[in-house]
């Protein structure tokens, strides 16, 4: 589940938010994300995959947020190391179409969850 977005790394990209299937961030009021929605994290690392800067920390335990230590987290090491661990970026300059990504995977899965809920937006809430 995400726990953490380390402010004085983040480049308020905005990658984390567009790619997150479950629309856990949300642009906060100084630009950069905020963890919204923690509680719908599925756990499944597109964020801190995406984040350039290794910025995001996401900890393997899906089904409880856990308590972490940010100066912890950033000295030990693992920002980021899910991404790299991955190969998320060795074959970024041969397939430029990115197909070898995830992406496309859940932006079909999202536009098919739309289509189910009458082509609403994911961020439409009842």
């Amino acid at each position: 589940m995400i726990e953490l977005i380390v402010e004085e790394r983040c480049t308020d990209c905005g990658a984390c938010i567009e790619v997150c299937p479950a629309n856990v961030l949300e642009p906060g009021r100084a630009g950069l994300p905020v963890l919204a929605r923690v509680e719908d994290c599925q756990t499944c690392f597109m964020c801190e995959l995406y984040c350039r800067t290794d910025a995001i920390y996401v900890a393997p335990d899906c089904d409880r947020r856990v308590s972490v230590n940010k100066e912890q987290v950033v000295t030990s090491g693992r920002l980021g190391q899910y991404r790299k661990h991955s190969g998320w970026d060795e074959w970024a300059e041969r397939f430029l179409n990115e197909q070898w990504l995830m992406e496309t995977v859940f932006r079909r899965a999202g536009e098919a969850a739309a289509q189910a809920r009458g082509g609403r937006p994911a961020a439409a809430k009842e």
